[in-house]
């Protein structure tokens, strides 16, 4: 699966553009982690929303969270991905389950 990643903090140094001074670097970089964290908490939001599918609510938190829906349907992860996603542990056990059915039934490469 293809993740996306989450920009972290360190992606947002970046050095001084020629000609600038000290105070509009530091007001550059204010204003990138500004946005890092508005695109974050977007993307948290997103995760519960319910105009989102169950599947694109897990897929989100994938990404954020940068781990995988766990294949098994007791494990500790299904509870936590439940709770951060506003979904039932049977939601997330079902697209569990729905995964692993394409997984069979994708042909083999």
């Amino acid at each position: 699966m293809s993740m996306d990643r989450v920009p972290d903090r360190n992606a947002l140094i970046s050095p001084s553009q020629p000609g600038e001074n000290q105070a509009d670097y530091r007001q550059r970089l204010k204003l990138l982690e500004a946005e890092s964290l508005e695109r974050r908490q977007q993307e948290l939001d997103e995760q519960c929303s319910p105009f989102k599918t169950p599947a694109d609510r897990i897929r989100i938190w994938e990404r954020l969270h940068q781990l995988s829906l766990p294949r098994v349907s007791d494990h500790r992860l299904v509870s936590v991905i439940a709770a951060n996603t506003g979904l039932s542990v049977e939601e997330v056990q079902a697209e569990q389950r729905a995964r692993a059915a394409a997984r069979h039934l994708a042909p083999a490469v």
